[in-house]
């Protein structure tokens, strides 16, 4: 029986994305290391995993997964952090209230990582 989701993976092209994968993850968005290994690292999101190996030389290709979301309660603060940093928000952050049953109310933002991920910043609105 599924229990949720362990991990995202994803890789990066040797030691100095790697390195900007950790500034990005760590520094800005202030997650940390659950384990590191030669040729990989594993950062914990509070209630799941990103996996990023080191051995992603060549092209990158977006595939069906259009982004991955982190939850968050500080949507704002993380984006003037993000753009601070060099890297592009491409949708400010809003609030929205997703159509369903109940009306699902959120603030979202979204940017771009370092390796050409789309990230969502997601706050659920009580």
């Amino acid at each position: 029986m599924i229990k949720g989701i362990h991990h995202i993976s994803m890789k990066c092209g040797g030691e100095e994305e790697l390195a900007r994968v950790k500034e990005f993850y760590l520094d800005i968005l202030g997650l940390s290391v659950c384990r590191e290994w030669p040729e990989g690292i594993m950062i914990d999101t509070g209630n799941g995993l990103i996996e990023i190996f080191c051995n992603g030389e060549g092209e990158r290709q977006r595939g069906a997964i259009r982004h991955m979301a982190l939850l968050t309660d500080q949507v704002d603060e993380l984006c003037t952090q993000i753009k601070q940093a060099g890297y592009e928000v491409f949708a400010e952050p809003k609030d929205t209230v997703i159509n369903s049953s109940p009306p699902y109310p959120i603030r979202v933002a979204f940017c771009v990582g370092p390796l050409g991920e789309e990230i969502e910043l997601f706050c659920e609105r009580g």
